[in-house]
């Protein structure tokens, strides 16, 4: 992070709900899950924060906008895909596999939302209207992960125990990378700047990229023990990423350079990151907040 970086934080929630997961919604708002206290909560930036609770043990995980402008979130306790409008109406969709654990979501090319089952091997799809499929993966105890459409149409997603990256095809065809690096734990996925997917190691301490044909880089953080967990692309060219044992927020550019900032809170445990409406990067701290964080180079790139 260049060093005009400033970090503010916004408390939304107490320490026992868990702020986890992040995104920009399409009405102006972020929107974050409550990954203990079982609801999903609403900031407009510069204003009090909206808390929808949902039922108990639904362990709500990452959170995306969909097709249809409603948001939609895994529930990884509940086994269930949920759906929340901007004025706060929730649906909730059972899984056709019981405990499958829902975790990573991303809107696709094909106006459905994917989804992976880390419990149950499998990558799920379902429509805006409800209606579920499910692809079984080549690998047993992979645990699939974080998920995200690639510029080449697939979806990509990260195999957290097989320390691997996949893509499923639209039929459900599978290809499987492994990584240069043994019990790399990948986690966080997004789609680059510069046409490849970009990942991070929780195990390892790297920051990782796959082409579309399956060409891999990873380059190792400052602090290998930062455990990174999240990752985004930012207005500036760079990607974004949360160190969640580091207690920093940090980029790295396509070529590799890594910059990282401290949070000012001890221990805040940063999960999910996203760009913000406001052109800044919002990363959710599991102690009950959110951090903004801007630079001179992402401001500028928003303008």
């Amino acid at each position: 992070m260049t060093p005009t970086a400033v970090v503010e934080q916004c408390t939304v929630a107490d320490e026992a709900s868990g702020p986890y997961a992040i995104t920009a919604g399409p009405d102006g708002a972020l929107w974050f899950t409550l990954v203990r206290g079982s609801g999903i909560g609403r900031l407009v930036p510069g204003s009090e924060p909206t808390r929808f609770p949902l039922g108990p043990d639904r362990g709500p995980t990452i959170i995306v906008p969909g097709p249809d402008g409603a948001l939609w979130f895994t529930e990884y306790q509940a086994h269930r895909i949920g759906r929340i409008t901007t004025d706060g109406a929730v649906d909730e969709h059972p899984l056709p596999t019981s405990d499958s654990g829902p975790y990573g979501i991303a809107a696709g090319p094909d106006g459905a939302l994917w989804f992976t089952e880390t419990a149950a091997d499998r990558i799920g799809r379902i429509t805006p209207d409800g209606q579920v499929r499910e692809f079984t993966l080549p690998i047993t105890g992979g645990f699939p992960s974080a998920i995200t459409a690639g510029a080449d149409g697939g979806m990509w997603f990260t195999l957290n125990q097989a320390s691997a990256i996949g893509r499923i095809g639209a039929e459900g065809e599978v290809t499987v990378h492994p990584l240069p690096t043994d019990a790399a734990g990948p986690v966080g996925i997004t789609a680059g700047p510069d046409g490849a997917l970009w990942f991070v190691e929780i195990a390892a301490g790297q920051v990782g990229s796959i082409t579309p044909d399956g060409a891999i880089d990873e380059f190792p953080l400052p602090d290998r023990t930062a455990r990174p967990h999240a990752i985004t692309s930012g207005a500036d060219g760079r990607l974004w990423f949360t160190e969640w044992a580091g207690n920093r927020i940090g980029s790295i550019t396509t070529e590799g350079v890594v910059e990282t900032h401290d949070l000012p809170t001890p221990g805040s445990e940063p999960h999910g990151i996203t760009l913000g409406p406001d052109g800044a990067l919002w990363a959710a701290l599991e102690f009950g907040a959110l951090a903004r964080i801007t630079s001179s180079s992402s401001v500028d790139a928003h303008r």
